[in-house]
């Protein structure tokens, strides 16, 4: 993920994928994309324009893609926090309860998932594998940057 800061510390545009090729990975029935022309045409302009580059997002912009997070995702967030302190505390069961709580809380979250697959490094991978196939939507998120 890429996000641009300006030299006053003003964030310009927001986390979005940043890559710095064009590929395509089949993997199964789906395909993970990147887009890394597009994000490094856009950067160079910004790097050469600066605050006028027509790729720094307004303040209106910047807002509309930056989503306040939900209840549940704040929830998700704590009981992840409570699975790793408990993790590193031995309390494994407990750590465990609340892997599930925040994988059940912000199911796309997938920092949740792959945390608790962790422990069972020979399992992760299908793990893995399984909630990819399923997505509904890309595995990294469509870069929105306008031409």
């Amino acid at each position: 993920m890429g996000i641009w800061v300006d030299e006053k510390g003003r964030v310009v545009r927001p986390a979005e994928p940043a890559w710095t090729t064009d590929t395509t990975l089949k993997i199964g029935a789906k395909s993970i994309v990147t887009e890394g022309t597009a994000y490094l045409t856009a950067l160079r302009d910004w790097v050469a324009k600066g605050e006028a580059s027509k790729f720094v997002l307004s303040d209106e912009e910047f807002a509309a893609r930056v989503k306040p997070r939900s209840q549940a995702e704040m929830e998700a967030d704590a009981s992840f926090n409570l699975a790793v302190y408990f993790h590193e505390k031995g309390a494994n069961d407990l750590a465990e309860k609340y892997w599930q709580r925040a994988q059940t809380l912000n199911p796309d979250d997938w920092n949740y998932h792959r945390q608790d697959w962790s422990f069972t490094p020979s399992d992760a991978g299908k793990k893995w594998n399984e909630k990819f196939q399923k997505l509904d939507t890309p595995y990294y998120p469509k870069l929105d940057i306008k031409p």
